[in-house]
């Protein structure tokens, strides 16, 4: 699965531009997440058509960058994300987005969009993180 980290203008309208250019495609955004600081900003996007996906923001000249994420579970608790986010830090790894993706009972599911996929999956690994040891 892929995201697609979209860098737009800190303005009215951007945001609207982008997801009205996918649903005009017919793609339906499955997840986000995105924020704002000083003039600029970004949003990370997953759909249910990444192909499509590619093609219309490519025909509307939207810059993009496109990542494999890696899916993690995570204990609702406190330091949970902390110990996920640890774990990829002492790789070297950067995070270059962070999606929730759902519920797995009390767990979280989320998605990282890094720099290097293959090692942060091995990183993460498979257990639910606690956050027991974040060190």
């Amino acid at each position: 699965m892929n995201a697609f980290i979209i860098e737009l203008r800190n303005r009215p309208g951007e945001l609207a531009k982008v997801t009205e250019t996918l649903a005009e495609k017919g793609i339906n955004i499955t997840a986000f997440a995105g924020s704002a600081c000083g003039d600029g900003g970004s949003v990370c996007f997953l759909t249910n058509d990444e192909a499509a996906t590619r093609r219309a923001l490519q025909a509307a000249h939207v810059k993009v960058h496109e990542r494999e994420l890696v899916s993690a579970t995570i204990a609702n608790e406190p330091g949970g994300l902390a110990e996920a986010c640890r774990r990829l830090a002492n790789e070297g790894i950067n995070v270059e987005a962070l999606l929730p993706t759902g519920m797995s009972g009390a767990n979280v599911n989320v998605a990282f969009a890094t720099d290097n996929p293959a090692t942060a999956r091995s990183a993460l690994g498979t257990a639910v993180l606690t956050g027991l040891s974040t060190r």
